[in-house]
């Protein structure tokens, strides 16, 4: 009975840990957002190295209702010195002709394509990447995927953060005003949870980036062996981040968002798309299998808990005002993240946040039934430490 008594009195203690911690990253989160993301022109400090030149290396497969959108705003950007280096794979690949039609488009902006790739490893965006990368041809690269949308000062405002020390700059990935249920799930998902964790972890000197568009030295990058280094994984972009880091640079968050504008999305490629992303986590970082009780629903009932065990308060009326006080919390959250007026109401935001934190442990236990990911055209099987083998089909 001892034994017991002190079981529960340490997952007491759990839960009240657990209480401090996740409501310091919602406001770590909330306050970041706040402070630093959609800052006017004048309140961004002067850049360190602007007029250094940048070669933006774009993977591009298939193609999309807003992929022409897309591509065209980095061929508009208000920066005096880039060039655009244009990766497809496959010569039979629908975007080649979008491609041609912007550079035809803008003969006067200093744009590539390249088309075949180079086999390097098992990791197919980089060797789609491997051709333009080995053309850049300035100190700083670029890589940005291809269903993300920038404004025309994108550019200046990521450079602007390239202050000395800083070998990374990186943008908080979000997504754009689009039509339907699933983007505004995409939306909630993006602009609540994602965004907590994502803030939190850069906060607090954890070194947490995403590959939708990071600006890198390149002679850093080189250091660490080129982009032939990274081809092993599939999350090619957290060991260019720890490679980058372990070599005493320093990361920076660009004010601006990463906008994602795909023109093709659903429910199923959003929970797919989680799924894959919460493999890759497990598989790198062993310390992800706690993630499920950072998650509101399941926090909450622990939280719930512990103030019955120590306070006898009524654990379902705890739990219901703690879920409530997450979705005010992440309501906030959201409108700092959009930077202005959401395009869906607060009732879709309430359908689409419960739905969402619904899903969340679902789609960690898909995660873990099996170890295979597909990605792009290929299967992969996941070994521990993030490196990957391709399963082929005999």
């Amino acid at each position: 009975m001892a034994v017991l008594d002190l079981a529960m009195q340490g997952l007491a203690v759990f839960g009240f840990i657990l209480f401090l911690v996740l409501w310091l990253m919602h406001f770590m989160s909330i306050i970041y957002v706040r402070l630093h993301l959609h800052k006017k022109r004048s309140e961004v400090k002067q850049p360190f190295i602007q007029t250094s030149g940048v070669s933006l290396l774009k993977p591009l497969k298939g193609v999309d209702p807003n992929l022409i959108s897309n591509l065209e705003t980095f061929f508009t950007l208000d920066y005096p010195q880039y060039e655009v280096l244009l990766c497809i794979q496959d010569q039979d690949d629908p975007a080649v002709d979008v491609c041609k039609k912007l550079l035809g488009k803008y003969p006067n902006v200093d744009a590539r394509l390249f088309i075949g790739g180079k086999k390097v490893g098992i990791n197919p965006k980089i060797n789609n990447l491997m051709p333009g990368y080995e053309a850049a041809k300035y100190s700083l690269v670029w890589i940005c995927d291809s269903g993300i949308r920038v404004k025309p000062d994108t550019l200046t405002d990521m450079t602007n953060q390239m202050t000395e020390g800083v070998g990374l700059v990186h943008g908080l990935p979000y997504v754009a005003d689009r039509q339907g249920f699933a983007a505004t799930l995409e939306q909630v998902y993006f602009g609540t949870s994602h965004p907590r964790s994502y803030i939190s972890a850069n906060v607090t000197g954890i070194k947490c980036v995403t590959g939708m568009s990071c600006l890198m030295r390149k002679d850093v990058l080189d250091q660490a062996g080129g982009l032939v280094a990274f081809a092993q994984y599939i999350a090619e972009d957290y060991f260019m981040a720890k490679a980058i880091a372990d070599r005493g640079w320093k990361f920076s968050m660009s004010t601006q968002v990463a906008l994602q504008n795909s023109g093709s999305y659903s429910i199923g490629q959003f929970q797919s798309r989680m799924i894959r992303w919460t493999k890759l986590r497990v598989n790198m970082l062993p310390g992800t299998v706690l993630e499920p009780i950072s998650e509101c629903f399941l926090a909450s009932l622990i939280i719930g808990w512990a103030a019955h065990h120590v306070f006898r308060w009524d654990m379902m009326v705890f739990f219901m005002c703690h879920c409530l006080a997450w979705f005010i919390s992440d309501y906030i959250q959201l409108t700092g993240v959009q930077g202005g007026p959401l395009c869906f109401s607060k009732l879709d935001f309430a359908v689409a946040w419960f739905i969402r934190e619904s899903m969340a442990v679902q789609i960690f236990l898909s995660a873990l039934w099996d170890p295979t990911i597909s990605w792009r055209t290929g299967r992969y099987r996941l070994r521990c430490g993030g490196t990957a083998e391709e399963i082929l089909d005999v």
